[in-house]
């Protein structure tokens, strides 16, 4: 049986192990408060009046009543109801479908319930950014705040099969009547 060349351990220095668990507690935090300056702020959704059941999905249309402002107030988009020309095929608001909205606004949908209404505060990294759309009122990097009611929601699927249906029920209507009554000129 070969022998162990046996090196003799040095004692620990009284206090090293307590120096070195400050130092990687230190470490931690230094690291901690350098992501958090570094990190943009999140989007903040304060519950107004709570809504029900599960929220939407990246791969769903919402259906919303909202207004969005800058930090001084200015109003700068503000939704219609879409007018369908067939009440019942669709639910009232303004249809977005949410892969295609900005980041911060996504985000903030997704945390919310249908028939809820909500205040979401995005900051302008996760809204428009240096590139705010052509001739609109949003400075660039500017922080927007949303008034939102999330009226309904449903998969995109099914919301083009709804249009589908639409377009067939508008095809089978009769067409409107253009002739007077007799005496109107």
């Amino acid at each position: 049986m070969a022998e162990v060349t046996r090196v003799p351990l040095q004692p620990i220095a009284k206090g090293s192990l307590t120096r070195l668990w400050l130092g990687i507690a230190a470490a931690i935090l230094i690291a901690a408060g350098v992501a958090w300056a570094v990190m943009p702020a999140g989007v903040t959704v304060e519950e107004v009046q709570a809504g029900t059941g599960p929220s939407p999905t990246v791969g769903d249309v919402v259906f919303l009543r909202y207004k969005g402002k800058l930090d001084d107030g200015t109003v700068f988009d503000e939704s219609s109801d879409a007018g369908w020309p067939l009440p019942g095929v669709f639910p009232e608001g303004q249809p977005l479908e949410l892969a295609g909205v900005v980041p911060g606004f996504r985000d903030a949908l997704l945390q919310m319930q249908r028939g809820g209404k909500y205040v979401a505060k995005i900051p302008g990294e996760l809204a428009y950014g240096a590139n705010p759309p052509p001739q609109s009122d949003i400075p660039p990097n500017a922080d927007l705040t949303f008034e939102i009611e999330l009226v309904d929601f449903m998969p995109v699927e099914e919301a083009n099969q709804r249009a589908q249906t639409m377009q067939q029920m508008m095809q089978q209507m009769p067409p409107p009547t253009t002739d007077l009554p007799p005496g109107v000129r």
